[in-house]
């Protein structure tokens, strides 16, 4: 059930729980007795593992109800040429969710799963279907002005959990993270230059595609962010506050409460792990409840998951964000789990095993 807080104006996120341990042994020792040599499905057979332990029970059911959530918001930053593409299509690309013709969409369709668009800080207006949770109109330009208010940060957190709650209560057994926002990357890149160390040069990628000029003025913004973030850098909800906007906010909310719900959330590309990397401070053990779905494109996508020690489904130059990596990987995880539980044993086939052999 949705966990209840006393005091609206601090957010505290309780003990995440662990993964089953009963049920990973279990599947380990399963995978052992299938009609195959030990370890030749290879990563297959790890993903197999990792969802049984998930799920608390061995096999594992395939996901069932996948449930892709995309966080949209537009940036302040947009406006001072760091992407390809100008700031209004961020409302138009939501519009294009909602009719069913992005990316996210087709590849939702093809894996089974369905598609949730949430409104944070758009900065046109959008249908009551994905507003209802909006926070404002675009986010603060981080170079020179906090993203957010106080007040405002601590809604979009709290916006994204009750998002992770009604998802998880309708029945979603597997959650993808999904984002878009024109100029996004530039805050992800602030949060991932300075939770993993790295100096920003190594971080700043291409983002929509942008050429030489944009990308020097895209170093320069996170550069400036980032001596604003250093003064924060202990304190996760001032550092949504000041370095990201309400979309990214609301996704760090909803993948920490999450994993207090203990449901399995596959991770999309470097938006969505930079939100990560607060996600897990805010809740310690978080991280045990994610999958990344892919190694993104984007210079800061593979820092990302060395810090927080995750290995990805797939490696196929992905940086659209959306939620489309994470979708591509779906099908991975659920032939794995599929395999887990379906597979004949040694004993049911009546094939010799490798001792007798």
């Amino acid at each position: 059930m949705p966990t209840e807080q006393n005091d609206p104006g601090t957010i505290e996120f309780p003990p995440v729980p662990a993964p089953d341990e009963q049920a990973s042994r279990e599947a380990v020792a399963r995978q052992a007795q299938l009609t195959k040599p030990a370890g030749s499905l290879g990563r297959l057979e790890e993903l197999g593992v990792w969802f049984a332990a998930r799920q608390g029970v061995c096999p594992p059911h395939p996901p069932a109800r996948a449930r892709v959530v995309v966080f949209a918001g537009d940036h302040g930053i947009a406006q001072h040429g760091v992407s390809a593409y100008p700031p209004e299509v961020t409302g138009q690309m939501v519009s294009n969710f909602l009719s069913g013709g992005a990316a996210v969409n087709v590849l939702a369709s093809h894996a089974g799963a369905t598609v949730r668009v949430v409104d944070m800080s758009v900065t046109v207006d959008t249908p009551p279907v994905v507003s209802a949770h909006k926070v404002r109109r675009g986010s603060g330009a981080i170079d020179r002005e906090d993203a957010l208010t106080d007040e405002e940060v601590r809604a979009a957190v709290q916006a994204g959990r009750r998002i992770a709650d009604e998802e998880v209560d309708s029945g979603a057994d597997l959650l993808i993270a999904g984002d878009m926002g024109i100029g996004n990357t530039t805050p992800a890149a602030v949060l991932i230059s300075l939770l993993t160390g790295t100096e920003p040069v190594a971080v700043v990628g291409r983002g929509t595609g942008i050429d030489d000029s944009a990308w020097m003025r895209k170093t320069a913004a996170i550069r400036d962010a980032l001596r604003r973030a250093r003064k924060v850098h202990n304190d996760p909800i001032a550092l949504l506050r000041t370095s990201t906007g309400a979309d990214i906010a609301a996704l760090a909310g909803f993948l920490a409460q999450a994993a207090v719900r203990k449901t399995p959330v596959m991770l999309d590309g470097v938006v969505v792990g930079a939100a990560a990397l607060v996600a897990e401070e805010l809740a310690p053990g978080a991280r045990q409840w994610w999958l990344a779905g892919h190694r993104s494109a984007e210079p800061g996508g593979p820092l990302v998951l060395q810090h927080l020690d995750l290995e990805p489904v797939l490696d196929m130059r992905l940086r659209l964000g959306e939620g489309s990596g994470a979708l591509t990987a779906l099908p991975v995880l659920t032939a794995a789990v599929k395999v887990l539980g379906e597979m004949a044993t040694f004993d049911e086939a009546g094939v010799a095993g490798e001792a007798e052999a």
